[in-house]
């Protein structure tokens, strides 16, 4: 992404690599003004993210960035950008309880796909049978 991508505009647009569908997010409130920060006085035309060599950065660099605050944060989970997106699915789906909506965001097949991408299929098994006593 591009400065000129984020820069005084409510939506983030993207094409996704996978899939080849366009993805459009809204810009809530709370990011709006730290994108207004982040990108005063840059050309349109520049790199959102950058590394310290001033390349665009990639998938791999955002990767070993996150591992990096990871170790830092003392959390022994190996992380990254997918780790990240399944995270987002896991935690709206326990705040919205909308699988429908969430198969949506994710492009997904099936319900039942989504649930197994979030790790809720195999949460909910193991409630059951924490909760199951005669």
């Amino acid at each position: 992404m591009n400065v000129g991508d984020v820069k005084g505009k409510s939506f983030i647009q993207i094409i996704e690599q996978k899939t080849g569908k366009p993805k459009k997010f809204p810009i809530n409130s709370k990011l709006k003004p730290m994108l207004d920060t982040f990108t005063k006085g840059r050309k349109d035309s520049e790199p959102l993210f950058t590394t310290i060599f001033k390349n665009r950065m990639e998938r791999t660099a955002a990767y070993r960035i996150i591992n990096n605050a990871c170790k830092i944060a003392k959390i022994e989970a190996k992380a990254g950008t997918h780790t990240m997106r399944k995270t987002f699915g896991y935690h709206h789906y326990k705040k919205f309880k909308d699988i429908a909506m969430l198969q949506k965001i994710f492009n997904h097949y099936s319900p039942e796909i989504t649930l197994r991408y979030i790790g809720i299929e195999q949460e909910q098994i193991e409630e059951s049978y924490t909760q199951f006593v005669l």
